[in-house]
C-alpha cells in the first residue's frame, strides 16, 4: 500500500532548515507515485578528508529517504574543486590538496556511502570530469556569468575583506564551479548543510543562465551539534563519532550527549519516524522511561547502522561492564615502550592523548589514571613494568615498558 503523499511530504521536512521551491519537490515526488518518473537529487562531497562522520550523514540519511520516493541520488564526489578548497566559513585561503591524496580519500568515501545509501539507487561522479573539460574558454565563460560585487555579499569574504585577509581568485571560482557542476548534472534536487547555502543558489542561477530546462529545487539541512552540544561537529574539533569508527567508541561516544541534544540527533540521525519520536519524549518527560534508556536506544541504533545488530549488542555490553561494573574494556591496545618514559610522553605515543601539550591538559583535568588511580604529577615517569593506562571514561591502553 502506497503510503499518503502528505505523510512523505511530512517526513521529507523533517529536520530541514530550508528548502527553496517546495513546490517543485512536491510535484518530483508527486509524479513517481503518479507516472513512475524518477528524480534526480545531488549532492556534493569534497575529499578534504578520509574520513565521513555523523555530520554529514544528516544529509546522506535524507538523501536515502528521497530514495525510496523516486530519487536516483547523484553522489558527487568534487575531486577538481577539492583542490581549490571550499572558502565557506573559512578565515584564511584553504592549503590545496594534491590528486593522489583526494583520489584516496575519495575511494574511501565510497565504501563509506553505502552503508546510508542504496547503491542501486545512486550514481557516483566525479567533477573532474566535466570541469577539465570546460578549458580557459569555458571558464572564461562561466565567470562572466556572475559580478565580483555579488560575490562580494557572500559573508566569509565580506568578513575577510574588513579583517584585511588575502581572497584567491581560485576561491571566487568555487561557487561558480559548484553552480556548474548542477548544469553538468542536470540534477532537480541539490542537497546541502545551511553553511553552503551561497553555493546552493549558485546552482539555480547557473542552470537557469546555462538555459538547461529546469531549475533545481534546494533542501538545506542544519548542521549537527557534536558530542560537546555547542560547536557544529568537526574532526578539527575532536567533538565527532566517525562513520567508520568502532562500535564500542561510537557506542560509547554516544551515550556522552546531554539529554538535551539527544532529541536534536534523534530528529536529524534516527530512522523511526515523528510520531514514535514524539511519544518516547513524553514517556521520558512524564518519567514513563528513563532519559538513559532512551540514550542507550539511539546509541545501539546508530551502532547496529554502521556495524550490525551483533557488534550493537555486544558494544552495549562491553559498556555496561567497563561503566557500570567498573571492569577493564576486553579489546585495549597493547603497546610496548622503552623505559624510563615519561608519563606525558606514553600517553601521546599510545594515542590516548593527542599531543603532548593535550596529555598535560589531561593530567591538569584530572582525567588520567594509571591501573585506576589517578594522577597528578605530569613529570611523573614509568620504569620497567606493566601499567594500564586510562584517559577519560573510554580511552585506555595496556603497555609494557622495558
Amino acid at each position: 500500500m502506497v503510503q499518503d503523499i502528505d505523510d512523505i511530504l511530512q517526513e521529507i521536512n523533517r529536520g530541514v532548515a530550508e528548502m527553496i521551491d517546495a513546490e517543485r519537490v512536491e510535484n518530483l515526488v508527486k509524479n513517481y507515485y503518479e507516472k513512475g518518473e524518477n528524480f534526480y537529487v545531488k549532492a556534493g562531497f569534497d575529499p578534504t578528508a578520509p574520513d565521513l562522520h555523523l555530520g554529514h550523514t544528516v544529509v546522506l540519511n535524507k538523501m536515502a529517504l528521497l530514495q525510496k520516493h523516486g530519487a536516483i541520488v547523484q553522489f558527487l564526489i568534487g575531486d577538481f574543486t577539492a583542490q581549490i578548497g571550499d572558502p565557506t566559513g573559512k578565515s584564511a585561503t584553504r592549503k590545496k590538496l594534491d590528486q593522489e591524496t583526494v583520489l584516496k580519500n575519495a575511494k574511501t568515501y565510497e565504501e563509506q556511502v553505502f552503508k546510508i545509501l542504496d547503491p542501486k539507487k545512486t550514481v557516483i561522479m566525479f567533477n573532474s570530469k566535466w570541469s577539465n573539460e570546460l578549458g580557459a574558454a569555458g571558464m572564461i565563460e562561466l565567470t562572466s556569468t556572475f559580478s565580483v560585487a555579488r560575490m562580494l555579499e557572500r559573508d566569509d569574504f565580506e568578513k575577510r575583506i574588513k579583517a584585511g585577509n588575502p581572497i584567491s581568485i581560485s576561491e571566487f571560482m568555487y561557487p561558480l564551479l559548484q553552480g556548474y557542476d548542477s548544469v553538468a548534472m542536470k540534477c532537480d534536487i541539490e542537497m546541502g548543510g545551511t553553511d553552503q547555502k551561497f553555493n546552493l543558489l549558485m546552482g539555480r542561477t547557473l542552470q537557469r543562465t546555462y538555459n538547461i530546462g529546469k531549475e533545481q529545487a534546494v533542501i538545506m539541512m542544519p548542521l549537527l551539534e557534536g558530542l560537546d552540544g555547542v560547536n557544529k561537529m568537526s574532526k578539527s574539533l575532536g567533538n565527532y563519532i566517525g562513520v567508520t569508527e568502532n562500535a564500542n567508541d561510537m557506542f560509547a561516544k554516544t551515550l556522552s550527549i546531554s539529554d538535551e541534544l539527544m532529541w536534536r540527533w534523534y530528529e536529524l540521525l534516527s530512522t523511526k519516524n515523528l510520531g514514535e519520536i514524539e511519544e518516547l519524549m513524553n514517556d521520558v518527560n512524564s518519567g514513563k522511561y528513563h532519559p538513559k534508556k532512551a540514550k542507550e536506544d539511539l546509541a545501539y541504533e546508530i551502532t547496529a547502522r554502521y556495524h550490525g545488530e551483533e557488534a550493537a549488542k555486544a558494544a552495549m555490553a562491553e559498556f555496561n561492564s567497563v561503566h557500570s561494573q567498573n571492569q577493564l574494556p576486553t579489546d585495549m591496545k597493547e603497546f610496548s615502550l622503552k623505559a624510563p618514559i615519561w608519563i606525558v610522553e606514553a600517553l601521546s605515543q599510545c594515542g590516548l592523548s593527542e599531543s603532548n601539550s593535550q596529555a598535560r591538559r589531561d593530567i591538569k583535568a584530572n582525567a588520567v589514571s594509571i591501573n585506576q588511580e589517578k594522577i597528578s604529577d605530569e613529570q611523573l615517569k614509568l620504569g620497567a613494568g606493566e601499567y594500564i593506562l586510562q584517559v577519560g571514561k573510554r580511552k585506555f591502553a595496556k603497555i609494557k615498558v622495558e
